[in-house]
Parts: C-alpha cells; sequence; structure tokens
C-alpha cells in the first residue's frame, strides 16, 4: 500500500455558507470519481481557502460526504500578490495501491487556470 496524495481546487462566486458546501462538494466528488477512490482509504484531507472565504469551513462538506473517519483540517492560504480570489484548494492523502503518476488532480471552474497541465 501507498500513501498517495492528489490535488484539487475549485473556486466559488460569493463567500457564503451555501456556496463553499456546494463547491467544496462538487470538487470532492469529481476527485473520488476520476480517482476511483474508497472513503475508508483517506488518511486525511487539508483544505486552504482564500483570505475572503470565511463563512464556512470547507471540511463541512466532507463530513456531509461521508468522510468521518479521516483527519480533516483547514487553513487560509498563504497571500500573495496578484493571486486567485475566491479559492479552495485540496490536498488528499489516500492509502491504495494507486501510484502517484495514476493520480487525476483535479482543478474546477476558474481554478482551472492554476494547473493549465492537468486540464488538457
Amino acid at each position: 500500500m501507498n500513501i498517495t496524495s492528489i490535488r484539487g481546487a475549485i473556486t466559488v462566486k460569493e463567500n457564503s455558507k451555501e456556496e463553499i458546501v456546494v463547491a467544496t462538494k462538487e470538487l470532492l466528488q469529481e476527485i473520488e470519481n476520476r480517482n476511483d477512490l474508497n472513503k475508508e482509504d483517506v488518511v486525511s484531507i487539508l483544505f486552504s481557502s482564500t483570505k475572503d472565504l470565511d463563512a464556512e469551513y470547507p471540511a463541512k462538506a466532507a463530513r456531509l460526504l461521508g468522510y468521518t473517519q479521516c483527519g480533516l483540517m483547514c487553513f487560509n492560504e498563504m497571500e500573495v500578490v496578484g493571486s486567485m480570489n475566491k479559492c479552495i484548494r485540496v490536498m488528499v492523502l489516500y492509502q491504495s495501491s494507486l501510484e502517484q503518476s495514476n493520480v487525476k488532480h483535479v482543478y474546477l471552474r476558474n481554478a482551472k487556470t492554476l494547473r493549465p497541465d492537468f486540464n488538457k
């Protein structure tokens, strides 16, 4: 078994509880689908969000999706001049036989511009 990291990001239109939860669910479900994840094998999920998102913790969406046996943590994304606003980023640590080279990272909505190499 390996510990594999799966990265992703999504943007939201507004700083609201509903928008943060809906977008985070969309991101996690797309990561699950593209990588054929089994929730029981997720070790932890780390979330970061830009400073302009403070209405809800992205981890709430993970709990609502059934991620109840793994560690979840939320952080503020480092502020960099000219960086993207209203963005939630995630790193899923996953225990499986999935090789790092076969991981499908997921960048949705405006966050696609963060990693155009993954969105060809």
